[in-house]
């Protein structure tokens, strides 16, 4: 069932948007060569555990797309993982492409939002098209993401984007609405067609995630530990996500980071 929220609801939902924004900003400075995994998700227990009213979504969480309840504080994707993936035992190496996605609740509001880079100073150019790729996506997705226009305009946008850099699209995983719970109706494809679907209203907030691989749209889940999603042929992957409130004014990113 899809909710709208009220004016008041929303502005209850910026502290957890403003958090989950922070603590990106946070580990976006401090993530580099050399930084272990487990330091990164033990980084954002402390900074959870530390917040009044602040609890992890991912903690315990067992939807029907993993295997078990997952244990983590954030998700960690390096390289050829592309979503949710598991922090382990492993210090980034020069060049790695990383991404985090994090969601947090807020006194029962969620904020969900990713970002994508590459640690160290060899920097593939192709990795930073790619990321480059996913964050214009976003920035197209929620462009389009004001009343009146029509879902598939958010994911139409979102594909014309990849398309025109010559990435394909995987439509298993996409956006999502966002409130009490991290995902909810609507699902938001990554493509679409323009002018069909639901009607976007005020109070409505969704997450808008583009996330894209090199050189496939195919994926698998790791059987090491069941959560995580890599490319089907190795190439790399790159997520960008932010959670937005459709306003009578335009859409309002409520997980703003330094920068955007």
């Amino acid at each position: 069932m899809i909710e709208l929220k009220t004016p008041s609801e929303i502005e209850a939902m910026k502290p957890a948007g403003r958090f989950v924004g922070s603590i990106l900003t946070e580990l976006r400075k401090r993530t580099t060569v050399g930084t272990n995994l487990l330091e990164i998700d033990d980084f954002v227990k402390q900074r959870v555990l530390s917040r009044q009213g602040a609890e992890s979504c991912y903690v315990d969480y067992a939807p029907d797309f993993g295997t078990g309840p997952f244990a983590h504080y954030i998700c960690i994707s390096v390289n050829d993982a592309v979503l949710h993936g598991v922090p382990y035992d492993y210090d980034l190496r020069d060049g790695d492409l990383v991404s985090l996605d994090l969601a947090i609740s807020v006194n029962g509001w969620v904020g969900d939002s990713a970002i994508s880079f590459v640690v160290g100073r060899d920097k593939d150019p192709e990795d930073l098209r790619l990321i480059a790729c996913t964050e214009e996506a976003l920035a197209a997705g929620i462009a389009q993401a004001r009343p009146g226009n029509r879902l598939g305009d958010v994911s139409a946008a979102i594909g014309d984007v990849a398309r025109s850099q010559g990435y394909t699209v995987n439509l298993d995983f996409g956006g999502h609405g966002v409130g009490h719970i991290m995902h909810g109706d609507p699902h938001v494809a990554n493509d679409g067609r323009a002018h069909h679907g639901y009607r976007l209203r005020p109070g409505l907030v969704i997450a808008i995630e583009p996330w894209f691989m090199a050189t496939t749209d195919e994926i698998y889940q790791d059987p090491k530990d069941g959560w995580t999603l890599r490319s089907s042929d190795g190439s790399r992957g790159a997520h960008s996500e932010h959670t937005i409130a459709i306003t009578e004014n335009g859409p309002v990113i409520l997980t703003a980071r330094d920068g955007d």
